[in-house]
């Protein structure tokens, strides 16, 4: 079982694949959209239901995904065509980091994937490419809201403290004019989904070959979850313009 196939079982109760609820996503596409006509693109897209959210919600919306995992791409293309929104969704099977368009866009998101550019910085960068004039970006990463352990910072990275990931952010020529820190719930909630929803898989399968991987890898995500990083990871998602326009 490779990790593309993990995650699309780990995501099947929390489509989002970040620690936000319904209404907190909702908010955040409310703030980013620019309008109705706009042009949306998405960085490590997933499922695509950052981008399926707003189509169903902007009927002149046109959107791009660009994500690595075939599997996830053919879960959008089903889930768009349930919803309607077919005809205004293009998906790119593609490395996020190396995507190329021929025309900016009034969105750029990537929330929960910066790992695909190597960090915040990067991503930021990669967003600006494909940003048209007047565009706004719609970025979620973590950040540490209490000094990690050792383990947290093996498990997740060289991230910085809210107060300097705003200011890093700014000193980048970027300007927030909205966003949301996740709460405690928020967090709870996606990783108990996470966990969750890759255990019921393989208790569900009791023949499948790939039953114990499964297990293995949900009890030790959990148990790095609780003993590991809970505590002290946060998660911020940030609509930016840039500064000079």
């Amino acid at each position: 079982m490779d990790r593309q196939q993990i995650s699309r079982l780990a995501h099947a109760h929390h489509p989002i694949a970040a620690p936000l609820d319904d209404d907190s996503v909702r908010r955040l596409l409310a703030q980013a959209v620019p309008g109705d006509g706009a042009r949306v693109l998405d960085l490590g897209c997933g499922g695509a239901e950052w981008l399926l959210r707003a189509l169903a919600g902007h009927p002149r919306l046109t959107a791009e995904g660009v994500d690595v995992s075939a599997s996830a791409l053919d879960h959008a293309r089903g889930a768009a065509a349930r919803l309607g929104v077919a005809d205004r969704l293009t998906l790119h099977h593609e490395d996020a980091a190396r995507f190329a368009a021929p025309h900016g866009f009034d969105l750029v998101l990537c929330v929960g994937s910066t790992h695909a550019f190597g960090g915040l910085p990067a991503t930021l960068a990669a967003a600006r490419e494909h940003l048209a004039p007047g565009g706004r970006v719609l970025v979620g990463d973590g950040f540490w809201e209490r000094e990690p352990s050792p383990e947290a910072v093996e498990s997740l990275g060289d991230l910085d403290d809210l107060p300097t990931t705003l200011d890093r952010v700014v000193a980048d020529g970027w300007t927030p004019v909205g966003g949301h820190i996740s709460t405690r719930r928020e967090l709870d909630d996606y990783e108990w989904a996470w966990t969750g929803a890759l255990a019921a898989w393989a208790l569900d399968h009791p023949a499948d070959p790939d039953r114990a991987q499964a297990l293995e890898t949900a009890t030790a995500h959990r148990d790095g979850w609780l003993r590991g990083y809970r505590d002290c990871l946060g998660f911020l998602c940030l609509v930016l313009r840039p500064t000079d326009t």
